[in-house]
Formats: C-alpha cells, structure tokens, sequence
C-alpha cells in the first residue's frame, strides 16, 4: 500500500535546551508507512529559520509542519494526503484545538480564541467549523498545516523577517500564483492555549505586531479587516476628550459593549455559564492588545533578506 502514498516530512522546530519534544512523540505514532515517514526535529531560536532550514533538508513530497507542543491525531496524515490527489492543492491545514483536560483559564483562553467577535474567521484555527473547503490565510494555521515541498521551495519558503506570521505572507503568495488552500476541520492537532493571562496577552500582541509587519511587506485587501482593531484602540484614546464636546461619540461604545454581550450568550452551549461569562473581560482585552500590537508592528525595524539568527540551527532526522 505504501508505494501508493507520497513520501512526508515532518518538521517540528524547538528549542535548543528543550529536552523533550512532545510533538516528536506523536509524529513518531502517526499512522503512516515507515519507509514514506521521515521527521526532522530544528533546533534554534528562529522559527521561521529553523522551518526554512529543515524544509531545505526535508525529502518528503509533502511537509508537514507542528509547534513542538502540538499532538497529531494518528490519523492526519492519511486523511491529508488524499486532499493532494488534486494537484492545484498546495497547503492543507486545519484546527488545533484545545484538550478537554486542560486547566480552567486554558479553556476560557479557547473560548476567546475560538469566538467570531474576537478573531472572526481565523477562529477556524481553534475550533471546527464547517466542512472541508477552499480557504485563504485566514482560517490557516502553522502548528498543523501539510503543503508540496516543491511548491514551498518554489516561494523561496517563509519569509524570515516575519515572525509569527511567516506562513500568512508565503500562504498569500501561493495563492496569488494560483495554488489552492484548503480546510479540514477533522484534520486536528490537540494543543494547550497559553497558561498565564500575561503569556495570553503577550500572545495577542504578537499577532497584532505579526500581522502589521506581513502586510508591510505583503499587503493585501485580505489584511484590512486587521486594521479594525488599531482603531478601536485610537477610538479609546479619543473617547475622553471627544465626550467633552459630544455624548454621541459614545454610540460606538454603547453598540460595541451590545455586540460583546450577544457573543458572550451565543458562546454558552459551547462554553457552559461561568466561563462564558469569564470571557467577557478577555474578549475586550483580546482587541486592546492585538490593535497596541498592530500598531507597533507599523513601524517595528524589520530585519532584511538574509539576516539569520544568532543561534545556528541544529537538526535532528528521525525515523517512524
């Protein structure tokens, strides 16, 4: 049967000191052929380095790329690889999504992460919605996406400067050439959210700082939307001497405050009351520090083509 499957690579980047890499376990339990199954372990301190390193090493026709913390569900790579079978197919990807065993505040962090008002169509990234379908960018995610090998290489692989956000920017050009994204919501890797409100916030602020910094150097009208919340966070620094002169400037807020209530009620079948409810605060905050982080990535020193890291990256091939 193996000679019917295309060869895959794993890539998983980590850190130099992280002693055990948990996605390499789960990569190891796959259930694919040994000899069609290899796994590369990139060690460093650069991401998208360490992807771009291994994917250059990498002999699969297929890559598959996990965070190191991210577990597989043994089934992901059968189920993937037929989405290939369509040859205008070049990333597939879908949900990683958060362990029912996790901590309390871990879960309210998925809730947030997974609700329309707080990240809107990239809430497909941690939770399953809808069926298999062509997608963009948006509903993408890197610690569980496959794509064509050749294909990555072709698009002189992620963008380096760019960290996170690295596979948004290459995703975006894939697509322009013509190539087809696609989303399975069954094709699921089980990953923890952060574990401290600081990491959350720390967390948001970097997708807001990754994001003005792709559309920097890739703008595209599928960004705009982005902008929505570095306004908001220029409405509230506006919104006290602007009320001194009119009430109305405080219809926004009024309707705003309405929206984030309506969404706190439509989370609770999925969420349960209480955690819901603790939601609320963090849905707000989610805006707040992804627009502070938006506006910071507008004018953060990008680092030029070619610059690598300090840390020379170090990999680690394994076997099945």
């Amino acid at each position: 049967m193996s000679e019917h499957l295309p060869s895959v690579t794993v890539i998983i980047p980590a850190r130099p000191d992280e002693l055990e890499v948990t996605a390499v376990t789960a990569a190891r339990a796959l259930d694919y052929p040994a000899d069609k199954l290899e796994i590369i372990l990139a060690r460093g301190k650069q991401p998208s380095v360490q992807r771009n390193t291994a994917l250059r090493a990498a002999s699969g026709e297929l890559v598959y790329f996990l965070d190191d913390d991210a577990l597989a569900v043994t089934g992901n790579l059968r189920r993937g690889v037929e989405k290939f079978r369509d040859a205008k197919v070049q990333m597939l990807g879908g949900p990683n999504l958060c362990p029912a065993v996790a901590p309390f505040l871990e879960q309210v962090f998925a809730l947030v992460l997974s609700s329309w008002i707080a990240f809107g169509p990239s809430r497909a990234r941690y939770a399953k919605v809808g069926s298999v379908r062509e997608t963009s960018e948006k509903e993408l995610i890197l610690c569980n996406m496959l794509g064509r090998r050749e294909t990555l290489l072709a698009h002189g692989g992620f963008n380096e400067a760019l960290y996170p956000n690295e596979e948004n920017a290459l995703m975006d050009n894939i697509q322009k050439a013509g190539g087809k994204l696609m989303y399975d919501p069954e094709l699921f890797v089980w990953r923890r959210p952060r574990r401290t409100l600081q990491q959350f916030m720390r967390m948001l602020m970097n997708y807001g700082r990754g994001r003005a910094e792709q559309f920097r150097t890739t703008p595209t009208l599928g960004s705009l939307p982005n902008f929505v919340p570095p306004m908001f966070c220029a409405y509230l620094v506006a919104l006290i001497p602007l009320t001194y002169f009119t009430p109305w400037v405080l219809l926004p807020m009024a309707f705003y405050l309405v929206t984030i209530f309506i969404q706190v009620f439509a989370l609770i079948p999925q969420g349960g009351l209480i955690r819901s409810l603790c939601a609320l605060p963090l849905l707000v905050e989610t805006h707040v520090f992804y627009g502070i982080g938006f506006w910071r990535g507008l004018f953060t020193t990008l680092k030029p083509p070619g610059v690598k890291s300090d840390v020379p990256v170090k990999l680690e091939i394994f076997g099945k």
